[in-house]
């Protein structure tokens, strides 16, 4: 029997005010990490719904995607799976959030911070992922396609039970 290869599904949140950009310190790996509000597609989620979830639950903020800033395909190592090579295929959304609500930030997640673009590119060793300047940068050139492109079918949506 061969296996079958599947790329791990994330989002990630690209937030922008007045020039800073939304980003979570969490520790990863024995590290303290960089990275936008960001995490898995979970089963029965569409991408839309996952990074509304995820942006809650690691900045404490609403998240309301207004376009798609790009997809992105990279690979490293994840201390988290062994030191094995993972495959990301991650979906970046432009959006805006409200102020922060009176919840607890997701397990791991230590704070949430406004950061410059130069304050990213100065300590892209702590990045969680090479992509986290790259959204930054695609954002900042005006890179955007309107969500209407994110298509889910219902039958990939809600309880797999249902289906």
């Amino acid at each position: 029997m061969s296996e079958v290869w599947k790329p791990s599904v994330t989002v990630a949140a690209i937030i922008e005010q007045q020039g800073r950009f939304l980003m979570v310190e969490e520790q990863s790996g024995g590290a303290i990490r960089i990275n936008q509000p960001a995490g898995h597609l979970e089963p029965g989620e569409s991408l839309l719904d996952a990074v509304v979830r995820e942006a809650l639950e690691e900045s404490a903020r609403v998240f309301a995607p207004t376009a798609l800033v790009g997809t992105y395909l990279s690979r490293n190592v994840a201390s988290s799976r062994g030191g094995m090579s993972v495959t990301y295929l991650r979906f970046a959304f432009a959006g805006n959030v409200g102020e922060p609500l009176d919840r607890v930030l997701d397990e791991g997640i230590l704070r949430t911070v406004w950061m410059t673009r130069d304050e990213l590119a100065a300590c892209t060793e702590r990045h969680r992922s090479p992509l986290v300047l790259r959204c930054v940068d695609d954002y900042r050139r005006g890179q955007r396609a309107p969500l209407e492109l994110v298509h889910a079918d219902p039958s990939a949506i809600g309880s797999l039970a249902d289906h």
